[in-house]
């Protein structure tokens, strides 16, 4: 993320959604490990619920051709006002181990230019950049590094901020009960 970008943010009210869709990488390195996790929506329906934690769902599948099972930590939220604003946030370990990843996919129609904000608990993290987009949405993807996953652990709330226009973002709370649980649960 980068901190010293800034936007505009509205925080919306928000629902939790059920289904859970998918999200692609954003750097070189973590395509190769991570593309087995997870590569669409109807993977994402294949997996099995491992366990919850808060609104934080463990999600496990052995995609094919691995030898080892994996799993992410997964949550859903959308605009109260607008269904069809809505962003997945997951959390992984790359299958070799050697990288943890936040992926964020939000939907088609955002504008891309201004990439994805993250505030956590009002204090501003920066920045990550939508790098693909797919028929199931636009997708960033950010290393997650000791100070951005101390802050995702010890925070209550992550709003994740899209943009509809230059001038207007859409804040979408994302409730960070459990993750430090489920992070920890991640094999």
């Amino acid at each position: 993320m980068n901190p010293s970008a800034s936007n505009t943010e509205h925080v919306p009210r928000h629902r939790r959604r059920g289904t859970l869709a998918t999200l692609a990488v954003s750097a070189c390195a973590a395509l190769a490990a991570a593309a087995a996790i997870l590569a669409s929506p109807a993977d994402a329906q294949q997996q099995t619920v491992r366990a919850k934690y808060g609104f934080w769902d463990l999600r496990c599948a052995t995609p094919p051709g691995a030898a080892n099972e994996q799993c992410v930590l997964m949550q859903a939220v959308e605009d109260y006002d607008r269904s069809e604003i809505g962003l997945s946030v997951s959390a992984f370990k790359t299958a070799d181990r050697k990288a943890q990843i936040l992926r964020i996919q939000a939907p088609l129609g955002v504008l891309l230019p201004n990439g994805l904000g993250l505030h956590i608990d009002g204090r501003d993290m920066g920045r990550a950049y939508f790098v693909r987009c797919f028929a199931d949405g636009c997708y960033a993807e950010v290393i997650l590094e000791d100070q951005l996953l101390e802050s995702l652990k010890k925070g209550k709330t992550a709003t994740f901020t899209v943009f509809d226009t230059p001038e207007e973002g859409i804040g979408l709370p994302v409730d960070l009960a459990g993750f430090t649980e489920g992070f920890e649960a991640l094999p």
